[in-house]
């Protein structure tokens, strides 16, 4: 059966999480500058967290390269 929107309202996890100053600085910064709402903000970063941990924890290496100098740098959590 299909889900109504009320249904999926009800999956909604809600929750009051305290941050330290600096990730409190970054998400309001975020906000600012990408218009969207901090909800969104903290699910895309949960998200992310999520599909770095499982490539990594899969063997994969995560890589950025500075697009002007070519340069590569592994990504590494600790």
């Amino acid at each position: 059966m299909p889900r109504t929107p009320s249904d999926q309202r009800q999956l909604l996890d809600r929750m009051s999480i305290s941050l330290i100053p600096r990730s409190a600085e970054d998400l309001e910064k975020l906000h600012e500058k990408t218009g969207l709402s901090k909800t969104d903000i903290v699910n895309r970063a949960i998200s992310l967290y999520a599909f770095v941990t499982e490539q990594l924890d899969s063997g994969q290496d995560l890589l950025v390269r500075d697009r002007q100098t070519g340069e590569v740098e592994r990504i590494q959590l600790f």
